[in-house]
Order: structure tokens, then sequence, then C-alpha cells
């Protein structure tokens, strides 16, 4: 008991030494000039590059979630792609200058950032967050989820070699080493901490809006992938399975089900198959249900980011050995049907619909059975269907005819490149997009003079009935009232006017 309380309280100290640390270099940081804060982010995506391959490595040996390959992929995602989005963005200065409304808009930093980091995706989340908030001249402390305290460290600390080494201050970039519940309070409520971003589960996503402080946090994403009659079926077989099974489904946006329409079905089911998936029948249905959700709900951590060979040995079925993802026919969502809640590793749901009308029904209720505000998959190629999709669902990414994986994160969609995507009010979120460095800064506004606007003369009220000049010979009467409002109105207009710019 003494030591785990010495633990906690080493655990707090560290926390408030590394937001002190922070809050030094933010205060120079602050002062650098678009140059070099641009020669800093350079510096940390070349580190980020190189060093791609070893932080994946780590983060799979520390996590046992996701694969190697596609873990290089993210952090050099994170380094590369997210350098090539934000690199010619101004975001020092005078950032836009509206000559004929005569404004000016300013970025200042917001200040020291608390970077929340999941296990799921512990080393390009870290370098994606470290390059917006020094893009931004803010100062980053992350708190890592316990299973990946090794890799995180490791990242936060490669970041910031490279951003010193760039020209940035000390303690730019820190990292919570002793992690504990009651660092990431510390962490997300210090006086010293301006805003949160959170990337993790809904419970601390919703500690961080809970926490008095600005945050940016996400929610879950029950993807639906919806597949219309117009569809390229062997396409959308080929996408499916490849945002599914990517990186073993750690990403938010990966699909979670697949929505078809009867009358294609069957060939989608085939094409699915060529491609790897293996649907399972009535009873394996059940054993999968029982060893990937949790009884009480939510996903067993234990098959997060796992091969479907590790899980059909969990569950004790047997199936072929390409096989990259299970499929479990469904009936309906809900918590009769365990497997129409969202899954971070690779297992999908299967319905067929009669046709497209009911299909945007299925997808609804999927989306509000814990993902709604995130994102929805179409494979489609009639743009009147996507239209009404677009319009009627409470979705912040329409992704249409791409893997929903990597489209969601900006991979294969021109959507920004981004590890946090906002889900909106429908998720308790305050931001609805994918999160850039221009969220992450204060615009200052310079509006100038330009005109007096036009006012004309206000004329008698009128109230039938009503005659206060008889009841009342002293009394003002309505146009007398008018005539001062409007002496008032212009002698003030002849002030104005005698203002020079």
């Amino acid at each position: 008991m003494v030591m785990e309380l010495d633990r906690d309280l080493c655990s707090l100290q560290e926390t408030r030494n590394l937001v002190r640390a922070a809050r030094k270099a933010q205060d120079v940081l602050m002062n650098f000039t678009q140059e070099q804060v641009d020669q800093i982010i350079d510096m940390m995506r070349e580190a980020g590059e190189a060093n791609a391959a070893k932080l994946a490595m780590m983060a799979v040996s520390e996590t046992g979630m996701g694969n190697y390959n596609d873990k290089c992929f993210k952090n050099y995602f994170a380094s590369r792609t997210v350098y090539e989005s934000i690199k010619d963005m101004k975001t020092v200065g005078i950032i836009r200058e509206d000559k004929q409304q005569k404004i000016w808009e300013i970025a200042e930093p917001v200040g020291v950032i608390a970077g929340i980091i999941p296990t799921t995706n512990p080393t390009s989340t870290v370098i994606f967050k470290a390059m917006i908030a020094l893009k931004s001249r803010n100062a980053i402390v992350f708190s890592p989820h316990p299973s990946a305290v090794r890799c995180t460290n490791e990242a936060a600390k490669i970041m910031h070699q490279a951003a010193v080494a760039a020209g940035a201050p000390e303690g730019v970039i820190g990292c919570i080493l002793n992690v504990s519940m009651g660092a990431t309070t510390e962490l997300m409520k210090h006086p010293s901490v301006a805003l949160i971003l959170a990337t993790g589960g809904s419970a601390l996503v919703k500690a961080a809006y809970s926490s008095g402080k600005p945050a940016l946090g996400v929610g879950p994403g029950n993807v639906p992938a919806f597949v219309e009659r117009s569809a390229d079926l062997p396409t959308a077989a080929e996408y499916i399975v490849m945002g599914k099974t990517f990186d073993n489904g750690t990403i938010c946006a990966s699909e979670q089900a697949v929505v078809a329409e009867e009358c294609i079905a069957d060939e989608l089911t085939t094409h699915l198959q060529r491609y790897g998936a293996y649907f399972l029948d009535s009873e394996e249905v059940q054993k999968v249900s029982k060893v990937v959700m949790l009884p009480n709900g939510g996903v067993n951590p234990k098959v997060v980011g796992k091969e479907p060979k590790f899980i059909a040995q969990l569950a004790g079925i047997s199936i072929p050995d390409q096989t990259k993802c299970l499929v479990a026919p469904l009936a309906g969502v809900g918590p009769q049907w365990p497997l129409s809640y969202e899954k971070l590793t690779t297992v999908l749901g299967f319905y067929r619909v009669a046709d497209w009308h009911v299909g945007c029904e299925r997808c609804l209720q999927l989306l509000e059975a814990g993902g709604i505000g995130h994102s929805l998959a179409i494979h489609c190629n009639n743009e009147a269907i996507i239209r009404e999709f677009a319009l009627k669902k409470p979705i912040n990414r329409l992704l249409v005819n791409t893997p929903a994986a990597m489209g969601g994160v900006g991979a294969t969609t021109g959507l920004s490149p981004s590890f946090t995507l906002g889900c909106g009010t429908w998720a308790g979120s305050s931001v609805s997009e994918n999160v850039t460095p221009l969220h992450l800064i204060n615009i200052k506004r310079v509006a100038w003079h330009q005109r007096i606007p036009e006012r004309k003369p206000v004329e008698p009220m009128k109230v039938e009935g009503m005659t206060p000049a008889a009841s009342n010979p002293t009394a003002p009467t309505a146009q007398s009232d008018a005539q001062l409002v409007q002496e008032i109105v212009d002698q003030v207009m002849k002030h104005l006017n005698s203002i020079k710019c």
C-alpha cells in the first residue's frame, strides 16, 4: 500500500514537472517566426520517417495489437503525409488579410496541450499530435496508455530530440513515464494546461470534456459499410476487407459491419470470400460473440488488434489459414446481437436488406448503437443515393468507394490527414472534422472602420385606442418623441462622420 502511494505521488510530481517545463518552453516557442516553426516540423518529419520501422516494432511488441507493416505505414503517414498537408499552413502572425472587408486575422498559440494517447495507435498518434502542436507553436505533454508506455515515450523522445535539434526549447514535448489515472487527471486539470487533445475510449474522452478545460475529443466509430446494387462489387469487397484488416482493425474509422442489398448480397459474399473473408455459421457466431464482446458490453481487450486466427482459437473454431477477417451474419442491432457494436479487431457484422431505403435505416441503427457522428462508408455509383445518405445521416464523414479506415484519416481521400477525427455535437464532440494545426490556435481579428450604416427617420408609432396627449396634456406626443430621437441620431451620425480612419 505504501509503495503504491509512493508511486502515485511520484507520478503526480513527474506530471507537474513536465507541465512546468512545457510552460517554460511555451513562453519561448510562442515568439518563433513561421520560418523557425517550419524548420522544426521538417526536422520532426525526418525523424518520424527515419524511426517509423523501429517504433512500429516497439508498438506491436509491447501492446500485442496490430501488425508491423501497417504500423510502419501509420508512423510514416503521421510523419510524411501529415507534414505535406500542413507545411504551407500559416500559423504565425497575420495568417489572412481580407482587403475588401478590411480585416486581419492573427494566429496565437493556445498554450500547453495535454495529449492523451490510445493503446491502439501509441506511436503514430504521438508523431501526429507533436507535429500539429509545434506547427501551431504549442508545447505538448503526453499521457500514454498503461499498456503502451515504452513505445509512446520513445516516440515522444524522438520527436523532442528532433525539435530541439532544430532550435525548439527544451521541454517543448514531454511524456509521462510513471503512468497512473491520477497523473492523467492532474495533466488534464493542471492550471498551466490550456487545451486537451484526447484520443481514447469513451470514458477517457468524457473525462477530458468534464475537466473544465477546452478539449478536442473523439468518440467511438461503429462504421457501417453500405453496398448498393450499382457498386463495383469486386472493388467494394476488396476495399472492405482492406479497410477492416488494416492494422488488424485498430483504426476507429475501420468498417464494423457490411450492409448489402439483397439482390447483390450473394455475389458480394463470393467476392468477400475471395479476398479472405470467412463467413461464420450461426453456432460460430455465438462462440465468437462470447470471446470478442464482454458480457456487460464493450469489446474484450484481449482481442483488440488481433488476427482472426487468434480469435478463432480463443473461440474454439477452425478457419482456413488464409483467412483475413471473420464475418458474422446478423439479423439485428443491439444487446441480442453483440457483434453489432464496435469491434476494434478483425471481425465484421453482415446484414442483408431489401433495398437502399431499408439499408439507410439499418446504417442509422448501427450508428446509434455506438458510432453516431463518426463515419459511414458507401459503395455506390448512384449519386442521387449518395446524396440521400449525405443529407440524412448523422455522420461527419461519408466515405465513398474507398476503404473506410484509410479514407477516414485522409490517406485515400481528400480529407485532412489526421489521427484525431471529430464527431461533432451528435457524439458530444466540440469538433466535427479531422483535427489540424488550425484547431490549435486562437485567431485575433483586427477590423477597421468602414462606413456608417444608413438610418431612416423613425416614424411615429400609432397604437389604436391610445391618445397620450389627450389624457395628459403635458406628456410628449408620439410625433415629438420621434423628433427627439431623430435629433439624437443626427447628432451621433454627425459625430461619427467626422471621425477619420
